[in-house]
């Protein structure tokens, strides 16, 4: 990746972890500290998987980035709210040229295929789950419907077989970038992202019809101790009932008295 295309992703995920401080009413250091762990969070988890020192430690560069966005978003923040549909595309490019160029370096130094797509999607997504985590808020990732780190994967996976395919370099990396790009452009669409909300709940009204599996004591015919305690208790509960009553009846006078009528 060439420096410029680093800093412009960069860029685009220092903004969007910055808006998120400004939505939740951070103050300056706080929008400034949630805008470089977006940035360059999940390229920090992959050198420190890889076990070299992290390339966002070592130039300035990552770090003024970061900070510049920060303050372009605490004092412009509705002007680039505006223009957010713009910067999602930046997103997009963003997100396929770090998921290629994480799985890149993770295969460089020697990973295994698998190990390294891990590390290619960590790299895309990490600052966002770190973005959430130092928010409050659930991270995205684990309800993936706005098809964020699949296309991260399907970028990876691809940066991988062409890796085993001794295809290298510039090519390589464009060509893995394009997929995640274009898979994530038309994640954003709504018709897409319906699809998937959709399968998800058929598969949760699937378990609904069918529902609980039967215990070993149903299958048996005995009947369970919580429900024979329950029995005995609403047994209880009618005899109590019935007691209370002639009690009252006792205490008016209306029972147990003798008829001395002729």
């Amino acid at each position: 990746m060439t420096p410029v295309l680093d800093l412009a992703g960069i860029f685009v995920f220092a903004l969007s972890g910055a808006l998120e401080g400004v939505r939740k009413r951070f103050d300056a250091v706080g929008i400034a500290v949630l805008a470089f762990f977006t940035a360059v969070g999940g390229g920090i988890v992959r050198d420190l998987f890889i076990g070299v020192q992290p390339a966002a430690l070592r130039d300035t560069a990552y770090l003024l980035v970061p900070i510049a966005a920060a303050v372009i978003a605490f004092f412009w923040h509705r002007q680039v709210e505006r223009a957010m549909p713009g910067v999602l595309v930046f997103d997009a490019a963003g997100l396929g040229l770090f998921c290629a160029v994480g799985t890149s370096k993770a295969l460089y130094y020697g990973l295994a295929p698998m190990h390294a797509v891990f590390l290619g999607v960590c790299t895309a997504v990490g600052g966002g789950v770190l973005r959430d985590v130092l928010s409050g808020e659930k991270p995205t990732l684990l309800y993936d419907r706005e098809l964020y780190a699949v296309p991260a994967m399907l970028g990876s996976t691809m940066m991988a077989v062409l890796y085993a395919l001794d295809v290298r370099g510039f090519t390589a990396t464009l060509s893995s970038a394009v997929v995640a790009f274009a898979f994530r452009i038309l994640g954003s669409r709504q018709e897409i992202r319906r699809c998937f909300v959709i399968f998800g709940s058929l598969r949760w009204y699937g378990d609904l019809q069918r529902g609980p599996r039967p215990t070993r004591a149903e299958i048996r015919g005995i009947t369970p101790a919580s429900e024979r305690t329950t029995a005995s208790a609403g047994a209880g509960d009618r005899g109590a009932a019935a007691g209370t009553r002639w009690g009252a009846g006792c205490r008016s006078g209306r029972w147990g008295q003798r008829d001395d009528r002729p």
